[in-house]
């Protein structure tokens, strides 16, 4: 158990609300970023509450350096920061390929999904740091396997951004590792959230299981379950480290 405090960005829905009920009861304070759906985000906390957990909820688009201080600074009024939670992220339409792609979409995705994470990682080592006189921490960042695989004809741009997000947890992790501070990075599979949808694709997922070797997709509990162990003491070894959870896909 801990005392600490987590921050998660786009806390409120599928794989961010899935870590803040399994942090809360792993007993972390924990700070639900949102984008835009407070009432979503305040359903989190008050589940939170009704198991005796502690949580608030603070507005976050990570696209704007103004609501990633204020969320940093809110959470200092509630505790310790003990780990930060880089979920916030978004995909463009899904089947466009980059010869029809606008620079504004372009610009959106890598303003999210890599200058966020980058920026609310810079709060965070702030405040962790044993350097700045803190008590050390965990930073676990949210990539994709599309790092990996490429996301031909579907969003080339959105794999992009994540294969950013793989480079960057490994240079962190060794630029802190001396501090206490541990940076890891967990690429999902197919997990059935809502970020299809936001493709406009919502039966993405399920349409492509076939390729995914256990035949299913994934929940957005078990990668939870794992960023949950990435941010508890039983992964203390762990850091510059990418874990794929995506049934072998």
């Amino acid at each position: 158990m801990t005392d600490k405090v987590v921050v998660i960005t786009g806390g409120s829905r599928g794989i961010g609300r899935a870590t803040a009920l399994a942090a809360a009861a792993r007993g972390f304070r924990v700070v639900v970023g949102y984008a835009s759906n407070k009432q979503a985000a305040d359903e989190v906390v008050a589940q939170i509450a009704a198991s005796n957990g502690k949580a608030i909820a603070v507005k976050c688009d990570v696209a704007e350096e103004s609501d990633i201080l204020n969320l940093f600074e809110e959470a200092d009024k509630f505790g310790t920061l003990g780990a930060l939670v880089n979920n916030g992220g978004i995909v463009g339409k899904s089947g466009v390929r980059v010869d029809e792609m606008s620079a504004e979409r372009i610009q959106r995705v890598m303003a999210v999904n890599v200058t966020g994470s980058i920026l609310c990682a810079r709060e965070a080592v702030k405040r962790m740091s044993t350097k700045h006189g803190g008590t050390g921490g965990v930073i676990v960042n949210l990539s994709s396997v599309a790092a990996r695989l490429g996301s031909p004809n579907t969003y080339v741009d959105y794999a992009a951004s994540k294969g950013a997000v793989d480079s960057f947890t490994v240079g962190l992790g060794h630029e802190v590792a001396g501090e206490g501070i541990r940076v890891a990075a967990i690429r999902p599979g197919l997990i059935d959230t809502d970020i299809h949808a936001a493709g406009g694709e919502p039966d993405r997922a399920h349409r492509l299981a076939h390729l995914v070797p256990m035949k299913r997709v994934g929940t957005a509990d078990e990668i939870a379950n794992a960023i949950v162990w990435l941010i508890s003491d039983e992964a203390s070894y762990v850091t510059s480290a990418i874990l794929d959870v995506s049934g072998g896909r």
